[in-house]
């Protein structure tokens, strides 16, 4: 939402073009090419710890993909570099379709652009918010398996499991088909009972819900 109203608020039309086309760009990337690029950038032979050895700053090359403490930030670095630009386009969308009215009755009572953002900007966008906010609450435990998976190795797999990736190698590591299977209509079960669940709250505090 941050993302989407900074664009906005660029005035310079191509410049805004641009960001919007390259930070859309890698959501269309496969989370295989992602692995292959930042194997190329944070390998022990990458151009990040050449840079660093380079510049003196470390003695022996930094293990970042092999490093469990912190896999969890690098993780959400990685699936908000890819999909920031293609999550901030439904944002545009609401920002688009704000009456200029709006816009004009609040530059009339001397509203900075601050102002006409937080009283004129994020109010109208809520309703795309709640709606996005339901559906990500309803797939809450659907943490993909690709991003994962490709980043999974030797000294992170512990760490990096998630419940898609944990279900997966119960399967295809354990053999236990079964238990993968059963785990995997549990967290149907519960997708749904979370949908059903946050449609009623919001029909309960804004009278109105999605389903």
């Amino acid at each position: 939402m941050i993302f989407a109203i900074f664009l906005t608020e660029i005035k310079a039309v191509r410049f805004r073009k641009i960001i919007q086309t390259v930070t859309t760009l890698p959501n269309f990337i496969s989370w295989v090419l992602v692995y292959s690029l930042a194997f190329s950038m944070f390998s022990s032979e990458g151009v990040v710890n050449g840079f660093l050895t380079q510049m003196g700053l470390i003695d022996s090359p930094v293990l970042f993909l092999q490093n469990s403490d912190h896999v969890w930030i690098t993780m959400w670095f990685w699936i908000t570099w890819k999909s920031l630009g293609w999550s901030a386009i439904l944002y545009i969308a609401a920002i688009m379709g704000i009456d200029e009215s709006l816009y004009e009755a609040a530059y009339v009572d001397g509203a900075t652009r601050m102002q006409v953002i937080r009283h004129v900007v994020l109010p109208s966008m809520l309703p795309t918010y709640f709606v996005l906010l339901m559906l990500q609450i309803a797939s809450f435990l659907n943490n993909g398996l690709e991003q994962y998976f490709v980043f999974q190795n030797a000294f992170n797999k512990d760490t990096i499991q998630v419940l898609d990736l944990y279900v997966y190698n119960l399967a295809m590591g354990g053999g236990s088909y079964s238990v993968s299977v059963a785990i995997s209509m549990l967290k149907s079960l519960i997708s749904v009972a979370l949908l059903f669940s946050v449609n009623g709250l919001s029909k309960l505090l804004r009278g109105e819900g999605i389903v």
